[in-house]
């Protein structure tokens, strides 16, 4: 993690963890604990921000692993009600919220479990996650959120429907950012699309890249941060297919490590080990040898891996 992190961290200054893309939502609690008491110990000394992934199917959930990390001082809280919680002693900015889950939950459910967290008062980030909540907060409640909540902050929209975003209602001055995948260059208000910026999965893999997108979209330079969006939106693409039979994980956590596995040990990646999932299996060889061509064919095989 320490050697990954250090590969990241040049071009990515903000972080969610423990997030999508790192088994959040498969973490036990003893281990959401870990990882972030190592993620907070880790950036203390660093120009980085991070948010706390809370990533609980309910409002008793959260709250109860937010309880567990006041227990190891992960997050202070103070005691007397209403005072300043200080969430920053390790650049720790805020918290992150999922709507509760359930596919047959109507947006007065939804708007209800996300209060409940909101009314806490600490510095939150909303995540549009229907891929594993089974449902969306819809703009009208989104837009009602953030006019009774001045800490719902952040909102980060990994559907790919991009409706609150794209929509009219008054988004309450709150930072959007994108976690969809792909067509990265035409989704920033730099090119006229309607996020802020981004939180994505493959900044994991392809942080110099994505970052060099950004750049050259604040030049002006749309031509150079198309054709880098076109060929990582193209590997992307592919590497999520190749990794789409798997029954363990999701794809966001699958396709990423299938990716880093050759960032850390180069071009001959596929005849070692695949990578542990959670789930205490291996990605096999066939996938990681199909990723190994995507990223050759468009030219992101590197010539030495970070841990050679």
């Amino acid at each position: 993690m320490e050697s990954h992190f250090a590969y990241i961290s040049p071009w990515v200054k903000g972080f969610l963890i423990p997030g999508s893309t790192g088994d959040g939502w498969e973490l036990s609690e003893e281990e959401t604990l870990q990882v972030a008491e190592f993620a907070a110990a880790h950036m203390r000394d660093k120009d980085i921000h991070l948010l706390i992934g809370l990533l609980r199917p309910d409002a008793g959930g959260v709250k109860g692993t937010l309880s567990a990390m006041r227990g190891r001082n992960i997050i202070h809280l103070p005691e007397n009600e209403g005072a300043d919680p200080v969430m920053s002693p390790h650049h720790i900015c805020g918290i992150t919220i999922c709507p509760p889950r359930g596919k047959a939950l109507t947006q007065v459910e939804i708007d209800s479990g996300l209060s409940e967290i909101l009314d806490m008062a600490l510095p939150t980030a909303l995540y549009q996650l229907p891929q594993i909540t089974e449902n969306e907060a819809a703009p009208e409640t989104f837009a009602s959120l953030t006019e009774r909540y001045s800490n719902l902050i952040f909102f980060k929209d990994s559907s790919g429907n991009d409706r609150i975003a794209s929509s009219s209602v008054d988004k309450g001055g709150v930072f959007l950012v994108r976690g969809a995948e792909g067509d990265y260059a035409s989704w920033l208000k730099e090119a006229g699309g309607p996020y802020d910026g981004f939180l994505l999965s493959t900044a994991n893999s392809f942080p110099r890249e994505l970052r060099s997108v950004i750049e050259n979209l604040e030049k002006g330079d749309f031509k150079t941060a198309g054709e880098t969006s076109g060929r990582l939106s193209t590997v992307i693409r592919e590497t999520f297919a190749i990794v789409q039979p798997l029954t363990h994980g999701n794809a966001f956590t699958n396709a990423n490590k299938a990716i880093d596995h050759f960032l850390a040990y180069g071009p001959n990646a596929a005849s070692r080990p695949g990578p542990l999932l959670h789930a205490g299996i291996r990605l096999p060889r066939e996938m990681l040898s199909a990723t190994g061509k995507a990223l050759d064919d468009q030219g992101f095989l590197p010539e030495k891996g970070y841990w050679e």
